[in-house]
């Protein structure tokens, strides 16, 4: 996936001057006192983050130090260096990717894939007899038997505008709460189709005057070898080559490309197209039984699927291999530390609330530790499904990890499916649920994009300018509180691998009450429109960003080893 085309317009809006990107949803506010910060908590050393500016994101922000190196990252590399310097992990973490799909051929990657060990590959048989015939790197439900897959499907916006379409068609009619609530999803389909053509147009804007610009640079600069370093050593001979470096030069600081942009235009009108049709319906292509919520028997081996760019980087921030000399490294990516088990159920579109439950049963059945979703939607309707399955993982002990969202809202008011409160009564508790920080620090520490909530977010973690794994061997950056969920996926796996002995319940503890305080700093609110400011610890129980050092430091003083 792009940057969330709401992340590229809103950094578009800063390069160019234009109109404020629309409001995704309403929203109104609901907030409740905060917690005290607790002793044990890393401390923001003179405010870091609001230190000398850096002119971009360095590479590997996400695993630098706040302390010694003045961006608010995880510190996860001097964890390495100088807590584990010298230790083998003590057991291997199954982290499960409930995704869009990875590539298991990326040379960071592969080495570690979670592998069935009672399953013999393409035999066509169900050697373990878990009712997954050939799950080698895990399972699919987002395709059929017969190997083809899913790729684009409804929003759940649109699914619940074609019931209630149905529903008022029927005799006797609904009744008046039933005709009001379906009034108020007609009217949300309709704002949300609006929404889009005006992100379609912006996008289409900005493309062009990106365009413009390459095609002025190319009568100075080979259009194949136009970079950012070649464009920044170029000595404009006209105006209109300086206009055109100018503009260049603030996009790429602002991480828009051209790939950047061929991908939002996809996206946006993969959503106006397929998304926000009505008559659109891909579920044939599973054969599922669309009556039997609880069905969970069905799919195919395909793991990767047709756009495993989400997956793929999503799987790198967690696990991509260290010290195998190229590419990157994951949070957890020491040899012997993580497994990446791939479940692919989150298409181009919503994923159903069926294939999430079945995708969190399976995950938890075949061993897996922690569960990333870096995913969500504004509908769930059928929840208690996804209540029972998280219920089950939580009752097993596995640690669920959940993205925000990216609509700059109040989760308060607005939430993101799934959320670790029951329909009932009631809330998850091995679930950390994960806001977005950028590398920029100060008053832009918090993302514009993310969500967030004084109860309902649990910790911060970076998630701007994140470079990880995409298919075909390659590496992008990419911005989003997908890219956020899995730093936080990796630290726990990191804990997990070098300290066994600590369950679910202390490793989300660990996380929270060793992350580094920006309580008091005073952050752009994500979503302003105005750059109405609140403090940071507003927007989430901890008030903090994760920090794998003093999480591992504090889990060395808990196991009685002696920390240097």
């Amino acid at each position: 996936m792009p940057k969330h085309p709401h992340v590229l317009v809103a950094l578009a809006v800063s390069v160019l001057g234009a109109c404020a990107t629309p409001s995704t949803r309403p929203v109104a506010p609901a907030p409740a006192p905060a917690p005290s910060a607790r002793p044990s908590a890393a401390t923001a050393p003179g405010n870091t983050a609001a230190a000398a500016p850096l002119a971009e994101a360095p590479a590997d922000w996400q695993l630098l130090d706040p302390a010694t190196d003045r961006v608010p990252g995880t510190a996860a590399r001097r964890a390495a260096q100088e807590l584990l310097r010298g230790r083998k992990p003590e057991r291997t973490v199954v982290v499960a990717v409930i995704d869009g799909g990875v590539d298991t051929a990326h040379v960071d990657l592969r080495a570690n894939l979670w592998t069935n060990p009672r399953e013999v590959a393409g035999n066509g048989k169900d050697d373990d007899g878990n009712g997954y015939v050939d799950d080698i790197h895990g399972w699919n439900f987002l395709g059929g038997a017969n190997g083809q897959n899913v790729n684009w499907d409804q929003l759940e916006l649109t699914r619940e505008h074609v019931r209630c379409t149905k529903m008022r068609a029927q005799t006797p009619a609904p009744d008046s709460t039933a005709r009001a609530r379906c009034d108020g999803i007609a009217k949300a389909f309709t704002a949300k189709r609006t929404e889009l053509q005006q992100m379609s147009a912006q996008i289409l804007m900005v493309d062009g005057m990106y365009s413009r610009a390459v095609r002025v640079l190319s009568t100075a600069i080979p259009r194949d070898s136009i970079s950012v370093a070649r464009v920044t050593a170029l000595v404009p001979s006209a105006d209109s080559v300086r206009q055109a470096r100018d503009l260049f030069l603030r996009m790429a600081a602002s991480g828009i490309t051209g790939e950047e942009l061929h991908d939002a235009k996809e996206d946006v009108q993969g959503r106006l197209e397929y998304g926000l049709n009505p008559d659109f319906n891909p579920r044939t292509i599973v054969g599922d039984d669309a009556s039997n919520p609880n069905e969970r028997r069905y799919g195919n081996r395909d793991v990767t699927g047709p756009d495993a760019k989400h997956g793929s980087h999503v799987a790198g921030i967690i696990g991509a291999l260290r010290d195998n000399g190229t590419g990157i490294e994951g949070i957890a990516g020491a040899p012997g530390a993580v497994k990446l088990m791939v479940v692919r159920a989150v298409p181009n579109g919503d994923e159903h609330d069926k294939d999430i439950a079945a995708a969190i049963r399976y995950a938890v059945d075949n061993g897996a530790q922690v569960i990333n979703m870096s995913f969500g939607k504004d509908f769930s309707p059928d929840k208690p499904l996804v209540d029972a399955a998280v219920k089950y993982a939580d009752s097993k002990g596995v640690l669920l990890v959940h993205a925000a969202g990216n609509d700059g809202e109040n989760l308060a008011e607005t939430p993101s499916f799934p959320v670790a409160r029951y329909a009932g009564e009631g809330s998850a508790a091995n679930w950390i649920e994960v806001g977005a920080a950028s590398w920029k620090g100060g008053s832009a520490l918090a993302a514009p994009f993310s969500n967030y909530g004084k109860e309902q977010v649990d910790v911060f973690a970076p998630g701007v300018d994140i470079l990880s794994t995409i298919p075909g061997g390659g590496y992008a950056r990419e911005s989003g509180t997908s890219m956020a969920a899995p730093v936080v996926s990796g630290v726990a796996a990191l804990l997990m691998s070098y300290f066994p002995k600590l369950t679910a319940a202390d490793v989300k503890k660990l996380v929270l009450d060793t992350s580094t305080r920006y309580a008091e700093l005073m952050v752009v609110r994500p979503g302003a429109q105005n750059g109405e400011k609140v403090a940071f610890g507003a927007l989430s129980r901890t008030g903090g960003v994760v920090n794998a050092y003093a999480a591992v430091k504090a889990a060395m003083a808990l196991s009685g080893a002696v920390v240097q």
